[in-house]
């Protein structure tokens, strides 16, 4: 399958979230068309916006969750130093328990920022198809390419041409399709408007030479295709990387200048952004998980800036557009938020977490843990035991009572907490 098609996407996680967020594109689009001024750029911003501020909650959640786990940072670090150098499995399992309290006193889970991210990992995926390939989710700039495609396509060498366009590579594998080498009518035209929304001017310009008998067609196609593009001045439908190269062509010194001013805000405002999110706890601790998923994050972080210069300077522009927004409004936000969490009690709400904590504590206090315990080691020595001969066995239980009764057993041991369950049973018995 190509990664982005006219078709929409129909991947089982992605798939259905694309296509609610495809039609929310289009209720804006026509709302627009309404008002009279259908522009992509704008339908963007406002996608952007909305979008934003539906996944407002997960945002705040994951920020709280950041601050929460800075000031906890020094207490986690304390832990890690206590058990430094410690490999055996009782400075483990005391780390690991440690670790997990101080969470829990301070509310958070240990994998909770990045559930957060996961969440918001697949919208993010649906985003980005949804504007990429607006044609497949907005019906009125679909129809802006009818009655062309439906000529082209019984144009003899029509589709060997098209595959000769700038944007084509990017789809060859539909071109070699069945459905389009058997003459499919709606995958052939599908596949032309895929090509021909990615198409610069030069190949709209180039597609008029070739066919000269279908020029009002493709004129009025491609006009309308500007009217829906244009934005402050600039065709959104082309990329930054394609508007200086015309600039160096047509010498023109401000079309440079514009032409680098979506990838620099795109870098900038994604740098900023980045700068007022909390940072969360990062450790070199092989054994802390959490810490661990919170350094992969901060790094990945870091090459958000960096990733979005590259990818706005070589797609159309209108993906820059979505960046930048979204970077504002993920700023504005940021600043909102921080503000919130800079009011509020940390210290009472770790003192109502550590509280929290304690009661479950106690609630699983009450409860009969030991049995539950006491099975899950019945099992494990049970299994253990069926591979050794009789013999071994009683020599084995001579020796770990031996050992147990003159008081030399760690008391965190498994042997300890067996005996422990052996005087339980016989307790109860």
């Amino acid at each position: 399958m190509s990664i982005v098609t006219l078709t929409q996407y129909q991947g089982k996680i992605v798939g259905p979230i694309a296509w609610l967020l495809g039609h929310i594109m289009n209720w804006i689009f026509i709302f627009l068309n309404k008002i009279g001024i259908p522009s992509t750029g704008l339908a963007i911003i406002l996608f952007t916006i909305i979008i934003n501020l539906l996944l407002l909650p997960l945002t705040y959640k994951q920020q709280k969750f950041s601050k929460l786990q800075s000031k906890m940072n020094p207490e986690l670090q304390a832990i890690q130093a206590k058990y430094k150098g410690k490999k055996d499995n009782d400075s483990m399992l005391a780390q690991q328990e440690e670790i997990k309290a101080l969470y829990a006193k301070y509310g958070v889970s240990q994998t909770g920022s990045c559930v957060q991210i996961l969440i918001q990992f697949p919208v993010m995926i649906a985003l980005y198809r949804v504007i990429y390939s607006m044609p497949a989710y907005v019906s009125q700039i679909k129809q802006a390419f009818y009655p062309l495609v439906s000529q082209l396509r019984e144009t003899v060498g029509a589709a060997d041409f098209i595959q000769t366009l700038s944007s084509a590579s990017q789809y060859a594998k539909q071109f070699t399709n069945e459905a389009f080498t058997s003459g499919n009518t709606t995958y052939i035209e599908n596949t032309f408007i895929d090509v021909l929304y990615k198409s610069s001017t030069s190949d709209w310009n180039a597609l008029t030479e070739k066919f000269g008998s279908l020029s009002d067609s493709i004129n009025n196609t491609h006009n309308l295709l500007n009217t829906y593009n244009s934005f402050l001045g600039l065709n959104i439908g082309d990329s930054p990387s394609y508007m200086i190269q015309t600039a160096f062509n047509n010498k023109s010194f401000v079309m440079f200048i514009v032409a680098l001013i979506i990838p620099g805000l795109s870098f900038l405002t994604q740098w900023i952004s980045l700068k007022l999110m909390p940072q969360p706890a990062t450790s070199n601790d092989p054994n802390d998980q959490a810490a661990q998923m919170a350094n992969s994050m901060k790094t990945m972080n870091m090459m958000m800036p960096v990733m979005s210069l590259f990818f706005t300077f070589t797609f159309p522009a209108g993906l820059g557009i979505y960046w930048i927004i979204g970077a504002v409004v993920r700023t504005i936000q940021q600043i909102v938020i921080n503000k919130h969490i800079d009011k509020m009690d940390i210290d009472a709400q770790i003192a109502k977490n550590a509280e929290k904590y304690n009661k479950k504590m106690e609630e699983m206090k009450a409860t009969p843990q030991m049995n539950r315990y006491a099975n899950m080691n019945t099992r494990t020595m049970n299994s253990y035991s069926s591979t050794r001969s009789d013999k071994e066995k009683e020599e084995g239980l001579k020796k770990a009572n031996d050992i147990y009764e003159s008081g030399k057993a760690n008391k965190k041991s498994l042997l300890a907490r067996a005996n422990m369950v052996k005087e339980f049973d016989n307790k109860n018995n």
